[in-house]
């Protein structure tokens, strides 16, 4: 994000904290699809299961609007890390509702531009993540709305595979089995993935 740009975020977030509905909805809909990229790492890496990320997002987003005036940051930064946090304590209660081998995936947790709050008691343990390469992490490419933006528009399996062996760090062997192809098939998948990612936020 340009300075402009991160100039303009905060003056959204000024604007909606005066009480302009139009500026706080937008506000809003310019993070979902960042929120959904985060749920589905925490929700796919932690639990092994089929759980509705969005459920998760709409959580998310409700409490955020019912909360907002609790909000005293003025940045992008602090606007994403905030939501981060509030959708961290509700993957922290999916955790505990699935019981203890979905709290044993934890450990597989990945930092998406922040960390849980640590002094909230309802924290999910984030360990550090091994350092990233720019082939590792896409979301150094750009900043985080756009890449999750434009991860958003990607078909289904690309998504996928960017998810599996980007955000969770998981090894081709893996992806390979959890995408039932091959390990060439999913690398060159991955490759096809990250290459029309950087296509679409070279075009933005």
């Amino acid at each position: 994000m340009s300075e402009s740009q991160g100039e303009n975020f905060s003056e959204l977030i000024g604007k909606a904290r005066q009480g302009d509905a139009a500026c706080r909805d937008e506000l809003f809909r310019l993070c979902r699809s960042y929120l959904g990229l985060v749920a589905r790492a925490h929700v796919e890496s932690w639990l092994q299961v089929k759980v509705d990320a969005s459920d998760l997002v709409q959580q998310t987003l409700l409490e955020a609007h019912r909360d907002f005036e609790r909000f005293r940051g003025g940045s992008r930064q602090e606007w994403l890390a905030w939501l981060r946090r509030i959708l961290a304590r509700n993957a922290a209660d999916f955790v505990r509702h699935y019981g203890g081998a979905a709290k044993r995936q934890a450990r597989r947790e990945i930092r998406l531009g922040g960390s849980a709050e640590s002094g909230s008691r309802r924290a999910v343990p984030e360990p550090a993540a091994p350092v990233a390469t720019p082939s590792q992490e896409f979301l150094e490419m750009d900043n985080e709305l756009r890449a999750a933006a434009a991860l958003a528009t990607l078909p289904a399996d690309y998504q996928e595979v960017i998810l599996l062996r980007n955000l969770q760090r998981l090894p081709f062997d893996e992806v390979a089995r959890r995408m039932n192809r091959s390990r060439p098939a999913a690398q060159m998948l991955w490759l096809r993935a990250l290459k029309k990612l950087r296509q679409l936020l070279a075009e933005d």
